[in-house]
């Protein structure tokens, strides 16, 4: 039986680790067990070999590093106490499992999941596709450039990559397949736009790195949302300009694809002229055969636009003219202090994101206590401050007797921003025709509402008005809403007219609805209890690696490369790459971080900006064949003639893309750091 050249390789590759382990594990000692801190060293390197084998072998992840973890946790502590060893391994399994189940970040990861599953089960998808597609008709590779925006869009709603690339590659890859697009372009576009979700948020990735690293959560959120917005641009952009350069790979659709069918009302409303508002003036002067009812109806949605439009002016003007309170001498001075605090900080602040030694410190240290012994000044002046605080009120000049305060000019960037949106609206409304308020009715049925839910819950976590797990909450409750209303919109549509209000459509819906929550619910419990055991299991690997000394040899075996930060970088990004390919991001994230992260203080890298690349570079390795899961999710519901080959050839320049947008967020850090910066201080 010929095999495969993905399996050569992984063939290949077990067997070269194999045989280093072979050649370099201490046996002897091993049996009379005395082994010394070099021998332990290579034991903990020799596990690390083993566990990316037996996963590579098919081994259950999570049970693998368990039973590693204890194993060679075992030999570390018997080297030192035989009779002990098998109580302190025990007791290291159960305070790492303890340490999993307190940890309360983890509680938006079944959450999220579960918001996931419901709005892919809402078949909100196709819905959303075939609306992108209308409005993106005349953009060159208009099929491609749906699949992207419906990508990321429902990558952000649901963040789990098999599911994307699943569904996409069911609904929008015939499509393309159909229109005569290439087959490498359409295989491209499904898996590199299904990869979004690890970085958009709410990425579950972003979560595991946030809980492994100890980094927030709420920061990595903002962080990520420029980086994926990024990304997401230069697959759109690169989809545009090939379309442009070569029309043979994307043909432009028949007319008969890219018009809107009017419905009947629509069509007589369309008797009073092709622009859509001044037909709606004419036919409410008019009264026509069209109930007034729906004349209305239709201005309003017409002037949706406009009205959300006037509202983020408004929020802007009012949030960018608010009175600045004054504050007390004292308020004053400490506000002083920080702001040059701040300056000096950003003027010391390195490139690529770095934190500065003097940041290490501090947050080595935390806050200190004030000195017992205050000097005399300010002793002296406690008195004064002590009898002012004691002055009865009537003394003080009362609240309405105080002028108000005045608000601020509005800064220029708000003037810009007025004029581009009156400017946008002009254009907008200029070519507001009929098939174009059609297709905007059809995106306020399926792209605004999922838009909404993603807002609501990504607006509360960046802006801290929830936590990560209540922002989950509600999003999993938004999501059941919009199962149910949908699901009870396609019945009542799908049943005749005189039947929508019997009981048989009604029990039937929620027939349904109980299926959809118990599969939903059933994939959830499954998908987090995988991650949590791997919580677990992680705990104990990276115990016993820190028990053999591993994590020692490694960080002295990088300082005495004497690399650069940038050096580092390359080569901790190089090593993540390669792990891309034989294993998924739960064990990269989960194993190799705690590895990395204790190396960051120490070329004064920042966790956070770290975490961008990382994330950056995991969906690098989700493209990158021989072992590219994306392209096994798209092959596994691909017609029969569509080869892998050809998969792994369309994922290529996209995979390029991503690199690109690593050098780009390397360059330019406060693409991923601005944002927190801003609403968070850091």
């Amino acid at each position: 039986m010929k095999l495969r050249r993905e399996l050569w390789f992984g063939f290949a590759l077990m067997g070269l680790i194999l045989a280093a382990v072979a050649l370099l594990t201490p046996w002897s000692h091993l049996v009379d067990g005395h082994l010394s801190k070099e021998d332990l060293g290579v034991l903990g390197l020799l596990m690390l070999a083993l566990i990316v084998v037996a996963i590579m072998l098919g081994f259950p992840t999570a049970f693998t590093l368990m039973g590693m973890g204890v194993f060679f946790a075992w030999l570390a502590y018997r080297s030192v106490d035989p009779d002990r060893a098998v109580q302190q391994v025990f007791d290291v399994f159960v305070q790492r499992t303890y340490g999993v189940m307190s940890n309360d970040v983890l509680i938006a990861i079944p959450l999220f999941l579960f918001m996931g599953y419901l709005v892919e089960r809402a078949q909100l998808v196709d819905r959303l596709f075939r609306s992108l597609h209308l409005a993106t008709a005349r953009v060159p590779g208009s099929l491609a450039v749906a699949t992207i925006i419906t990508c990321a869009v429902f990558a952000t709603a649901t963040g789990i990559v098999g599911a994307v690339v699943t569904l996409m590659g069911l609904l929008a890859f015939p499509a393309m397949l159909k229109a005569g697009y290439n087959v490498k372009i359409a295989a491209g576009a499904v898996t590199a736009g299904g990869c979004l979700g690890i970085l958009i948020p709410p990425s579950v990735l972003l979560i595991v790195y946030g809980a492994t690293a100890g980094v927030s959560v709420v920061q990595l959120y903002a962080g990520a949302f420029f980086p994926g917005l990024m990304l997401a641009t230069l697959y759109v952009g690169y989809i545009v300009v090939l379309a442009k350069l070569r029309p043979s790979l994307m043909p432009p659709l028949p007319e008969s694809e890219t018009r809107v069918p009017l419905p009947a009302p629509l069509a007589t409303l369309a008797q009073h002229g092709n622009h859509a508002l001044a037909g709606l003036v004419r036919a409410l002067v008019a009264r026509g055969s069209v109930p007034r009812r729906t004349v209305l109806a239709h201005g309003l949605i017409s002037l949706v636009p406009a009205l959300a439009a006037a509202a983020v002016l408004f929020a802007a003007w009012h949030f960018s003219t608010a009175p600045v309170a004054e504050p007390v001498a004292a308020g004053a001075q400490a506000a002083g202090l920080a702001a040059s605090t701040a300056e000096d900080d950003a003027q010391a602040q390195g490139p690529i994101g770095l934190a500065t030694p003097a940041e290490e410190e501090e947050a080595a240290t935390g806050l200190q206590e004030p000195p017992a012994d205050e000097p005399r000044d300010a002793q002296k002046d406690e008195a004064p401050k002590a009898e002012a605080a004691a002055k009865p009120a009537a003394e003080e000049p009362r609240a309405a007797d105080a002028p108000a305060a005045e608000r601020r000019p509005a800064p220029t960037w708000f003037w810009v921003m007025l004029a581009l949106g009156i400017l946008a609206l002009a254009v907008l409304y200029a070519f507001w025709n009929w098939e174009r308020l059609e297709v905007f009715k059809l995106l306020l049925t399926s792209f605004f509402p999922l838009s909404l839910l993603i807002l609501a819950v990504l607006g509360s976590i960046v802006f801290g008005l929830a936590t990560p797990a209540e922002a989950a909450a509600v999003g999993a409750f938004g999501g059941f809403v919009l199962v149910v209303i949908y699901r009870f919109v396609a019945h009542w549509r799908a049943a005749p007219r005189e039947r929508r209000l019997s009981a048989p459509v009604f029990g039937g819906t929620l027939r349904e609805l109980g299926g959809i929550l118990k599969e939903s619910s059933f994939l959830t419990a499954r998908t987090s209890a995988m991650v949590c055991w791997l919580f677990v299991g992680s705990g104990i690997f990276s115990a016993a690696f820190a028990l053999l000394g591993g994590q020692e040899l490694v960080e002295r075996w990088v300082l005495s490369l004497d690399l650069t930060p940038l050096q580092f970088l390359i080569l901790a990004q190089v090593i993540i790459f390669l792990l891309g390919w034989p294993l998924e991001w739960t064990e990269i994230i989960i194993i190799f971080m705690p590895i990395f992260i204790p190396l960051l203080p120490h070329f004064n890298i920042d966790p956070l900006f770290f975490g961008l690349l990382v994330a950056l570079n995991l969906q690098t390795a989700f493209l990158s064949p021989p072992v590219a899961m994306a392209a096994f999710y798209l092959k596994g519901v691909a017609p029969p003639h569509v080869s892998l080959n050809a998969i792994f050839a369309g994922m290529m320049p996209f995979m390029g893309l991503q690199i690109v947008s690593m050098f780009v967020l390397y360059a330019w850090p406060q693409l991923g750091l601005w944002l927190p910066s801003v609403l968070y201080g850091r």
